[in-house]
């Protein structure tokens, strides 16, 4: 679907809040009845033309007194879903009085299928409807979203000829358009919402990145995709279509299935809406409500591959205090036995936990396939330098790379996502790394590969062609170094922070001891270092050249000793401005000069 379609779907949703809801509701409620109403409407679309039919079967079925009517009424329907109500929703248009508008369209609500009433239930819809009955704005809503002028099922619109007039929605765009309506209803609330959703294009681009280097290890067996933090599910509907493709051109039979896990209940509602739109009701099933923080639903599973957009910038404490506090967290996900500690904390700071996800999903790899797992994650930059050593994020960054399971980061453009317009980064991870990736880490710089757009999609305003993410993903694969791609061993990104102590001295300028006759540190000259892996000789050396030739009497408190790592883009990337030469500077200021006609020469001259 074209940009222009798109804008004018969102734009006609958007019109009928502002035609209808307009003196019943503030601007920030409108989502309650929109987003809804745009899910029952999709549902409904599809579920129209085996209507009649599925009516039969239910007469039938009621003969026969027969109660548990939902698994053969969705098959009649071909969706894993269905509505028994005696109406469509263009049917209800026709009430003119409200409470009988009320009675059938409650009665057509109470149709659907028990996994549409879950998501009914958590878009809290029914508590709408007398409100809008009380305004006698219901019909008008329902006439609106059943226009012949808006198609918002996934079938073409056809006209006498069979030429299709209006292009029917896939389920990918649908989700995009729910993002930008939540968009559009957050910027009225003036939220400053952790989620940022991800454009198509970089959700691509990271289904790339995870599925095409594995592309000829793709077998006939069973794959598993995870995304723990969901969102309306268009992470998980790429990657599935991406891995059947990539299946389908290996020529190999895969079964795929998806899970996911959301903490909001509108976007939750979406997700489970989508799944069961692609009549995969089953896959319904696997997406689970609550936080992948504090009440994980999938605590002993694990997955082929995950991919993930978690929140950053978001505080965590209320996951924090439902794990038992941050100081006393020992979820394994978390806090685990490594580098000779039972209880090595990887626990960040409360004020943002997009770093845990990336924990939560190594903590779902499989061990023991041929392909192991794959992770492709969006993080900001402040996973790849926040904490400082033996913190909770350099701790995470320690793990990650010590176990070596960083394949590549990706640095994309500035202003790539709807709702963010600060610099984002790609993680790919792999339990079961190709030989020559062994030990090592790649930086892909492809902040200037980007395409704009022709108008801004909220702080979107540029984005990843087809031709740009090849680009990008063939940056990737060939492991090779040049000025967007750089290889490092994982220990360049390791340091040793190491604190220094010199002693205090007396009036005579000798060092001042205790009773078992060890110099006193001065507190006021206590001072760290930070001493990368890389430094050649290691503290030892080091310390002969960088401290003992001005504190000969120096000293390191080994017991403060802390390993820690960071990533920086800009250390490895930096293009330093080249200046003007002095000459053309001069030339250029008497071109002015000439153009003025003399008179800079007499300001200056007075």
């Amino acid at each position: 679907m074209d940009n222009q379609t798109y804008n004018q779907i969102v734009s006609f949703i958007w019109g009928i809040a502002d035609d209808c809801l307009r003196d019943v509701y503030v601007r920030g409620k409108y989502r309650d009845v929109i987003l809804p109403m745009v899910v029952i409407r999709r549902l409904d679309a599809v579920l129209e033309g085996t209507k009649p039919e599925v009516l039969k079967t239910k007469e039938m079925l009621d003969k026969a007194g027969i109660k548990n009517q939902t698994e053969a009424l969705c098959k009649t329907a071909g969706q894993s879903f269905c509505n028994s109500s005696a109406f469509i929703l263009k049917d209800l248009t026709s009430r003119a009085q409200q409470q009988k508008l009320k009675a059938d369209f409650i009665a057509y609500l109470d149709g659907f299928s028990p996994n549409v009433q879950e998501i009914l239930e958590k878009f809290k819809f029914r508590n709408q409807i007398d409100t809008m009955i009380e305004a006698d704005i219901l019909g008008a809503v329902i006439e609106k979203f059943v226009s012949p002028t808006i198609n918002l099922s996934p079938y073409p619109v056809l006209g006498d000829m069979d030429e299709v007039k209006i292009a029917g929605l896939d389920n990918h765009t649908m989700g995009v358009i729910f993002e930008e309506l939540i968009r559009k209803f957050n910027e009225e609330n003036n939220e400053e919402a952790g989620e940022h959703f991800t454009p198509r294009d970089v959700v691509e681009l990271m289904a790339d990145c995870i599925f095409m280097p594995v592309a000829d290890k793709i077998m006939d067996t069973t794959y598993s995709v995870y995304d723990g933090a969901s969102g309306t599910g268009g992470m998980l509907t790429v990657a599935h279509d991406r891995l059947e493709k990539l299946a389908i051109e290996q020529q190999k039979k895969v079964s795929i299935h998806l899970f996911g896990q959301e903490i909001n209940p509108e976007t939750y509602a979406i997700t489970k809406a989508d799944m069961l739109l692609k009549g995969e009701g089953e896959e319904a099933e696997h997406i689970m409500f609550g936080s992948t923080l504090s009440s994980d639903g999938f605590p002993s599973s694990q997955f082929d591959f995950m991919l993930s957009n978690p929140p950053y910038g978001k505080a965590w404490k209320t996951d924090a205090d439902k794990l038992g506090g941050k100081k006393d967290i020992t979820d394994p996900r978390f806090v685990t036995n490594f580098a000779d500690m039972s209880d090595f904390s990887m626990i960040p700071r409360v004020s943002d936990g997009q770093m845990l996800f990336m924990l939560n999903n190594i903590s779902k790899m499989k061990e023991n396939t041929i392909l192991g797992s794959r992770i492709a994650e969006v993080h900001n930059g402040s996973s790849l330098f926040t904490g400082d050593a033996g913190q909770g994020e350099s701790n995470a960054r320690r793990y990650i790379i010590e176990n070596d399971l960083l394949e590549c980061i990706i640095a994309l453009p500035e202003k790539m996502f709807y709702n963010t317009g600060i610099g984002t980064f790609i993680w790919i991870l792999s339990n079961k790394k190709e030989a020559r990736r062994k030990g090592k880490v790649q930086l892909v710089d492809a902040t200037s590969l980007k395409a704009p757009l022709r108008k801004n999609l909220g702080e979107k305003n540029c984005e990843l062609t087809p031709e740009l993410r090849q680009q990008i993903l063939e940056l990737y694969m060939n492991f090779e170094e040049n000025e967007y791609s750089k290889i490092f061993a994982n220990h360049e990104f390791g340091y040793w922070k190491i604190t220094v102590l010199q002693p205090e001295l007396d009036a005579d300028g000798k060092p001042v001891c205790d009773k078992k006759g060890n110099p006193k540190a001065d507190k006021e000259k206590t001072d760290t270092e930070q001493i990368p892996f890389t430094y050649e000789g290691g503290i030892s050396a080091f310390m002969e050249k960088e401290v003992f030739p001005f504190a000969p009497d120096a000293w390191i408190d080994d017991k403060k000793t802390q390993i820690g790592y960071e990533l920086s883009f800009t250390k490895y990337f930096y293009k330093p401005i080249q200046l003007r030469e002095v000459a053309d500077i001069v030339a250029d200021i008497k071109a002015l000069e000439e153009e003025t006609g003399g008179l800079l020469n007499e300001i200056i001259g007075g």
